[in-house]
């Protein structure tokens, strides 16, 4: 940046620095925060001053540099801890029984024809709606239901030949549904 730049960006700031950090202040409610994203705004617009043609939008671009700053701190935070007055509850979840269940459910796949095997898969393992499905499988939204309604109760009836009767065994709640039958 020319010298000449470097002279008319600080006196940018030296005139509009209060405005400035009331627009901050309006984005941010800590006064210190505040500071500091007027400090980091001015520094990423600094390195831009000579590719702002008109200078009198000067105003509305560093607001717009701020916004998006503040934008990246909130997502930034929102990975890091948050501090509580009660310690969580330490549980581990025992997993055995959610690998058997698992494993109970890719083995009873086996009796269905792929195109039910598929339709199940995409509907209640991939969460796809009956649209979705029928539109990955090219087929009818009501063939998808039928072929689904069939596929369920086969799957019912391998459940209940192999001792398994009144178990409903679904991706994510094979634990669950164990522990309301415990209870």
């Amino acid at each position: 940046m020319a010298h000449g730049e470097v002279l008319e960006f600080e006196e940018y700031v030296r005139i509009r620095q209060d405005a400035l950090l009331r627009s901050a202040r309006r984005l941010v409610p800590d006064p210190v925060d505040a500071q500091d994203l007027l400090q980091t705004a001015l520094v990423r617009t600094y390195g831009r001053w000579d590719g702002i043609a008109d200078k009198r939008l000067a105003d509305a671009y560093l607001r717009r540099v701020m916004i998006n700053t503040r934008t990246e701190w909130w997502r930034a935070r929102k990975l890091e801890e948050v501090p509580t007055e009660q310690l969580p509850d330490a549980s581990v979840d025992d997993s055995t029984e959610q690998h058997a269940d698992r494993a109970l459910l890719m083995d009873i796949l086996k009796v269905l024809a792929p195109k039910q095997r598929s339709v199940v898969v995409l509907r209640h393992w991939e969460q796809m709606s009956t649209e979705e499905t029928a539109a990955a499988l090219g087929m009818s939204a009501g063939t998808v239901k039928s072929t689904l309604h069939r596929a369920l109760a086969r799957l019912r009836e391998e459940l209940e030949s192999r001792g398994y009767e009144g178990r409903a065994l679904e991706p994510g709640k094979a634990g669950k549904e164990r522990e309301r039958c415990a209870a």
